[in-house]
């Protein structure tokens, strides 16, 4: 078979085919679509407010403090946002365009990728780690996660570069050399970063890991291969300085919001409505890693047969504690399992590649006339699953094609042209990797699933997704506040409709709150204050307005999909009216002329 498709180690050519794949997946729509999460812009607004303020250590949100994650993420983006100020030469923190605070979401997409294909080839081989990373750079959830300014394809690239390591000293460890300095210190390196970006969060695929596989083994020796003495002071010298900075500066506060509501918190309940019941990512995850779910449906038969090899061993203690971890949690988002998904592509691509030699083997059987009751069937429970998880893929392979077809006609109420190209993208690609699956060859599936999976990505989020203008509210005010400011030091307040992207896109000093508070916002600056206020609270924004003796004066109406709430909305932006029950203008009153003036001539006709 071509080395390309089915090499035997992989090369600099391999590792640039995915780099090129993975940015040509990623970058449309990357610099196109608004800020379109809460978390992207919160993150996103801590960061500009470091730059604003030049304080590193704490994180704030406009005055609140923002204890929830470490502040690894905020010193990345605040490197990427110099570098494109730099570049650009445009240095207001204000009018950085929020691509630049993505641009590590997109490095660390890519090297999640990258890093996939490596350990894979230290667990499979190089065709498996070849074709995992190749589903990794085009299913829906990193193709999502690398244009959003958020912590989670960062912390992906940790997590594998940890993970990998860790995999390779497992399979080493009845070898009498030690393992390489190099794989040590990428370990615990990649753990230090983790932890810088996300917390505890990188723990949970590494502890979960080592303790399951302790366990199944019944031997823990091998983990003096980590060198855990010098690895530990590694991790303390990376995550220390900041540590106690911020308790410092928090005076302990950081830690106590970080881990006692925000870790913690989400055990216990469905933070912000982000609940779900046991099972949520077994259902989500069909989509999330769509178009490569097929193959871990159908491999994970294979998987547990094959559960005391011991690749297929690690890869199962990685993804399992996790995954049930996250199952019980109470607060349930799909990005949470995440950095499962290089493992379970793992087993993916490798449960395909012994189906594809089972298959040859059973030709070449075919073609030595051996009796066909010799010849190795599958049971037919194994058919029935193997039908169950086809129809179920296909299913939601019709989902997301009526979902890239339809949403502009639901938010817009027109058909694009880009929805029926991505819908129809995403249907032929599930049933052409259903069919290329089946008839076994390598090349043809991998070059359908990149290219394929590819377009379905590019064409819906890079074509689709920008194109729903009634999504991107945000935007349009922000643009409607610049295009009406009556003061250079004009400030928005809005009641009603808090998102956290208002605030990125229309200044940090953006006030969001309570019809009171709007009104008593355009009462102290009534000549250049402005206020947004949803058709709900117009009633009370009202009232409070005449209270103080003004009225409200429409600027402009919005109409618009609140995805983040679910819902449609209705939004004016008013700047403050003339006082009410204000008494008319009336032309003075003529005055006698003065004692030493001759009064004006009276015109005759």
């Amino acid at each position: 078979m071509n080395d390309t498709f089915r090499p035997a180690v992989l090369r600099p050519v391999h590792y640039v085919i995915l780099a090129l794949l993975a940015l040509a997946t990623f970058l449309p729509g990357f610099t196109t679509i608004p800020p379109f999460d809460r978390d992207e812009s919160r993150f996103a607004q801590a960061t500009r407010q470091m730059l604003e303020t030049r304080d590193f250590v704490s994180i704030r949100f406009q005055d609140e403090a923002r204890n929830k994650k470490p502040v690894g993420i905020h010193w990345l983006q605040s490197a990427t946002v110099t570098a494109v100020q730099a570049v650009t030469g445009e240095h207001d923190p204000e009018t950085t365009p929020i691509w630049a605070y993505r641009l590590p979401s997109l490095i660390g997409a890519v090297a999640a990728v990258l890093l996939t294909a490596w350990a894979g080839q230290l667990l499979f081989g190089a065709t498996a780690g070849f074709g995992a990373a190749l589903l990794m750079s085009v299913c829906v959830l990193l193709s999502v996660e690398a244009r959003m300014a958020k912590t989670d394809a960062v912390l992906l690239a940790t997590v594998v570069a940890a993970m990998g390591a860790l995999g390779r000293i497992y399979l080493d460890r009845r070898k009498p050399m030690p393992p390489t300095w190099g794989l040590t210190l990428t370990f615990w390196i990649a753990l230090g970063v983790g932890i810088l970006i996300k917390g505890p969060v990188i723990l949970l695929p590494v502890l979960g890991s080592i303790i399951t596989l302790g366990f199944a083994d019944r031997d823990w020796s091998w983990l003096k291969s980590l060198r855990p003495l010098p690895g530990l002071a590694i991790v303390l010298a990376m995550v220390l300085p900041w540590a106690i900075l911020i308790a410092i500066a928090t005076k302990g506060q950081f830690f106590a919001d970080a881990i006692g509501h925000e870790f913690l918190g989400k055990v216990n309940s469905g933070q912000e409505k982000h609940a779900g019941p046991p099972g949520y990512y077994l259902i989500t995850f069909w989509l999330s890693f769509w178009p490569g779910s097929l193959l871990v449906g159908l491999g994970a038969a294979w998987a547990w047969r094959r559960r005391h090899d011991d690749a297929v061993r690690f890869c199962l203690a990685w993804i399992v504690p996790t995954w049930l971890i996250f199952e019980a949690v109470a607060t349930k988002l799909p990005h949470y399992v995440l950095p499962t998904f290089p493992a379970l592509a793992l087993l993916g691509m490798a449960a395909l590649l012994s189906r594809i030699d089972a298959k040859a083997a059973a030709e070449k059987a075919a073609n030595r006339n051996v009796p066909r009751e010799e010849r190795v069937r599958p049971p037919l429970a194994g058919r029935i699953g193997r039908w169950a998880v086809v129809i179920l893929y296909l299913i939601i392979t019709a989902a997301l094609a009526v979902l890239g077809a339809g949403a502009p006609l639901r938010l817009e109420g027109t058909n694009l042209p880009a929805g029926f190209v991505a819908g129809g993208l995403a249907l032929a690609t599930g049933i052409a990797f259903v069919v290329l699956e089946r008839i076994g060859c390598l090349k043809r599936l991998t070059l359908g699933v990149a290219a394929g999976g590819a377009l379905s990505m590019i064409s819906i989020l890079g074509l689709v997704m920008p194109s729903l203008k009634a999504m991107w509210l945000s935007p349009t005010i922000a643009q409607a506040v610049a295009d009406h400011r009556l003061c250079p030091t004009t400030t928005l307040a809005a009641a009603g409709y808090t998102e956290p992207s208002l605030v990125f896109l229309a200044g940090t000093k953006t006030k969001l709150g309570e019809p009171d508070m709007v009104a008593n916002h355009l009462a102290d600056d009534p000549g250049c204050a402005l206020a947004l206020v949803r058709d709900k609270e117009e009633p009370a924004f009202a009232a409070q307005l005449a209270a103080r003796g003004l009225s409200p004066e429409l600027v402009k109406h919005f109409r618009g999909f609140n995805y983040s709430r679910g819902n449609w909305a209705n939004l004016a932006l008013y700047r403050a009216g003339a006082p009410q029950n204000a008494p008319a203008a009336t032309e003075p009153a003529p005055q006698p002329p003065a004692a030493d003036q001759p009064a004006q001539a009276t015109p005759q006709p």
